[in-house]
């Protein structure tokens, strides 16, 4: 259940650009297994976990620093 909207912006974001290294990880381990269709689903359903728990706490606590850099240098240019 949901927004289809949501559902659809959030497939669209993963069918895109697979998400960052720790999604993409996951989208490709899944994919071996149950197939592209499936780990997008999959994938985009973590990618909106990761959303909900970064606007609730302010910040997304499984990235790494590295990465955490990467996004804030991306936001900011």
């Amino acid at each position: 259940m949901g927004s289809r909207l949501v559902r659809w912006a959030a497939l669209e974001a993963i069918a895109r650009h697979h998400g960052g290294n720790w999604l993409q990880r996951d989208f490709h381990r899944i994919a071996e297994r149950r197939g592209k269709n499936n780990a997008r689903v999959a994938t985009a359903r973590k990618l909106l976990t990761l959303v909900y728990y970064g606007l609730r706490d302010g910040e997304i606590r499984c990235l790494r620093d590295g990465e955490i850099r990467c996004l804030r240098e991306r936001v900011a240019a």
